[in-house]
């Protein structure tokens, strides 16, 4: 059956096997803009009784790859034909491409150059998502990308984090964009061990050089995940819902993210960067330690207010050029929940850790107590933050270090 297109006013629609489909668009937000700057198109289907059809539904009516390869087509006219009239003519209009598309490779899909050429949409204002799925072949994979590419669009990776997901596609592909799948921010959500896997992610897609954009955000906390991440661009039902009354889409009744922003530093500065709080509990029992070994005591004594508190797992010394002075101070807590299966790694005499920022910036500026963001600490195979202080004996520069549970620190500190 061949659709039927119709225009009512600047709207666009398209009869399909019985079926109405409209498009309809969702707002991305840029976090740092505090701003949309762009669009995803979704297809919405409606039967005679102008009642939603799954889109799931919609595309299983298409029973060969030249009835998939119509819809795909049909669905992106409707996008490109829309949006052409749309009232925001600066922002992006993102589009998925179907995946029998890119498995037949750029011939099957030269129409869309076409396309944009006779609808007057500039293809820089284009953004073509590629659905992450595993692939049979690479170099057409490779051509298809390309293609858009060189029509000016730019192009997204979707759905990454799901499923067969790797950097490599990344490396190869180059997209402008890479979309994190919703499981990643739902695991994230009730999992800080996942919360960290997630911004490392975004860092390690920033140094490929991608954008990153986090999409199925639902909710405000949620939303604080995102900011913390370091994501450039959220989408979801938290900011706004899908919408087919394309020219009632403006700003009003979208989140206000001036507010949430707001609300993000409040939330840093209490709970989610502890910082300034460990620094300030454990600045006299630090200077009390220095005092002490310049005085000649042990390091067990020297060491003593430090290694009982309840959150501290161990201090160590260590001299200019970063390498360790004896073994590492365990305290007795951290002895009773030492995991055997780490023990290679529990001497550290003589270990030389200039590497790491905690001491560098304590070599750098002596007399100043410094503290690191949670890391994962190589001795236990845990997360913690280290603290760390610079000070003078008899003309030699020393650090004094102590590793600090991370998990539940702000918390035990509120308490004591």
């Amino acid at each position: 059956m061949s659709p039927m297109l119709s225009q009512e006013g600047e709207s666009w629609t398209a009869d399909y096997q019985g079926l109405t489909l409209k498009t309809a668009l969702q707002p991305i937000f840029s976090l740092s803009h505090k701003r949309v700057v762009g669009y995803e198109a979704l297809i919405r289907a409606f039967d005679n009784d102008n009642a939603a059809v799954l889109p799931l539904h919609l595309f299983e009516l298409a029973s060969s790859d030249a009835e998939n390869l119509l819809l795909d087509r049909l669905c992106r006219f409707l996008h490109i034909r829309n949006y052409s009239h749309f009232h925001d003519q600066l922002n992006w209009l993102f589009l998925n491409v179907s995946p029998s598309v890119v498995s037949t490779g750029t011939r099957a899909d030269s129409f869309f150059g076409e396309l944009l050429k006779k609808t007057g949409l500039p293809p820089h204002r284009i953004v073509m998502e590629i659905v992450e799925q595993p692939t049979d072949d690479a170099e057409k994979l490779r051509e298809t990308v390309s293609y858009y590419q060189q029509l000016g669009c730019l192009t997204a990776i979707d759905d990454f984090g799901a499923g067969h997901s790797n950097f490599e596609r990344i490396w190869n592909l180059s997209p402008d964009i890479v979309k994190l799948d919703r499981t990643l921010l739902t695991r994230a959500t009730d999992d800080r061990k996942a919360r960290q896997i997630l911004n490392g992610i975004v860092t390690l897609l920033h140094q490929s050089g991608c954008l990153v954009l986090l999409e199925g955000v639902e909710t405000h906390n949620q939303a604080m995940i995102s900011i913390d991440a370091g994501v450039d661009f959220v989408q979801g039902f938290y900011f706004h819902k899908p919408s087919v009354a394309l020219d009632q889409l403006r700003n009003r009744d979208m989140t206000d993210l001036d507010q949430l922003l707001s609300d993000y530093k409040s939330r840093s500065r209490v709970t989610m960067d502890p910082s300034d709080q460990i620094t300030g509990f454990f600045e006299r029992d630090f200077q009390t330690a220095v005092d002490r070994l310049r005085d000649g005591h042990a390091m067990q004594h020297a060491c003593s207010a430090l290694l009982n508190h309840p959150t501290v797992s161990r201090c160590y010394l260590v001299d200019e050029i970063g390498v360790q002075i004896r073994d590492t101070l365990v305290s007795d807590a951290a002895t009773r929940n030492l995991d055997p299966r780490f023990r290679p790694l529990e001497s550290t005499t003589s270990a030389d850790w200039y590497r790491q920022q905690y001491l560098r910036q304590a070599i750098a500026k002596p007399g100043t107590l410094h503290v690191t963001a949670p890391y994962l600490c190589i001795t236990g195979a845990y997360m913690c933050v280290t603290l760390s202080l610079g000070y003078y004996d008899n003309g030699q520069l020393y650090v004094l270090c102590c590793d600090i549970l991370a998990s539940g620190t702000a918390n035990d500190l509120k308490k004591l």
